[in-house]
């Protein structure tokens, strides 16, 4: 039995809220020319068999969504969820309207890593899958959908498969953007890792937590995907015209997984040659210290040896002790210097 859509009063009908990014029905595989309100669209959609809505958003409020969910028949605490950002990856249904939750993410250029870098900024999608509709909801600015519905718009078959098909192409950006990322990081490790080893210039270990912290963030983007998208193609709701994309999603996916834990491992083996190398470097300097205090003590132990004022002492009363005294201090300090540097302590 259907449900039947509210009246929207017509104040609200005339422009769609700013958050709207698009809305369009789409009927076998082909958009329907013009943008209109997603209450009309809804209306217009309900009207010719197999069509569909999207609708994207960027970053609404409650009170946008709470008009969505009443046109579209959404739950109450599906839209306060949509409306809100910083949701973990997940797969749900709740009635007959699925909620898919991806995080985004999208490297952030810069010219040489420092103790503040963003490397990483991530965001959140929603994507809410009706019979009938999709809605496509963004947090943050990573993870644009505009070139999404692009694509899509130029697949009609593959479009015709309804709102699942809107919601492997956002999965498949979502992994491609893992991916492009992870690419861009791998070369940022590899220049940290020849500047580690470098003798001019090591980088600080600030840096390399920066980028840990990074990593973290990026972390928590792509692994927890894993385990919704499994549920859902387990699930058997995608349908089978769409299962073979999704497999393939699912299969890049892992590949970023596995992208981003080496970088984890590579990470902290940076980190500890770099507090080897910090350890070693002090080491170094404390023989140089203590290299220099050796020379400086002979010269002590001399001086305190003639500065004692006894009446009987070696060259004491010859004409030329006060050099000669100076002079085996020198002698001191030289055989020092060089049994030191043979050494390695300096």
């Amino acid at each position: 039995m259907s449900r039947s859509r509210p009246e929207v009063p017509q104040q609200l009908r005339r422009s769609n809220p700013d958050a709207v990014v698009d809305c369009a029905v789409y009927h076998e595989g082909k958009r329907r020319s013009g943008r209109s309100h997603y209450a009309d669209a809804v209306r217009t959609a309900a009207r010719q068999r197999d069509a569909f809505v999207w609708l994207g958003l960027h970053e609404p409020d409650e009170a946008t969504m709470a008009s969505i969910a009443e046109v579209f028949g959404l739950h109450e605490l599906t839209a306060v969820q949509a409306a809100a950002a910083g949701h973990r990856p997940v797969a749900e249904t709740l009635g007959d309207v699925t909620r898919l939750v991806l995080r985004t993410a999208r490297y952030v250029e810069h010219e040489e890593l420092t103790a503040t870098s963003e490397v990483v900024d991530t965001g959140d999608v929603t994507v809410l899958l009706g019979p009938r509709f999709v809605i496509t909801v963004r947090h943050g600015a990573a993870g644009a959908l505009t070139s999404v519905r692009e694509e899509l718009e130029a697949r009609p078959a593959l479009l015709a498969e309804g709102p699942w098909a809107v919601a492997y192409a956002v999965c498949d950006r979502m992994v491609e953007l893992y991916l492009d990322v992870a690419g861009h990081v791998e070369r940022d490790l590899e220049a940290l890792e020849e500047t580690t080893f470098a003798v001019d210039k090591a980088p600080d270990i600030a840096h390399i937590y920066q980028l840990k912290r990074e990593m973290v963030e990026f972390k928590r983007a792509v692994l927890p995907l894993q385990e919704p998208l499994q549920r859902l193609l387990d699930r058997g709701v995608v349908p089978d015209g769409l299962y073979p994309y999704l497999v393939d999603v699912r299969g890049r996916l892992a590949r970023a997984v596995d992208r981003v834990a080496g970088f984890d491992d590579l990470l902290n083996s940076i980190l500890q040659a770099r507090l080897a190398q910090v350890s070693v470097d002090q080491n170094n300097d404390m023989r140089k210290i203590a290299s220099w205090a050796a020379i400086a003590a002979a010269q002590t132990a001399i001086a305190g040896v003639y500065g004692m004022n006894f009446e009987v002492m070696p060259e004491l009363r010859l004409r030329y002790g006060y050099y000669g005294a100076l002079a085996l201090m020198a002698v001191a300090a030289v055989v020092l210097y060089r049994r030191l540097k043979k050494v390695g302590w300096l």
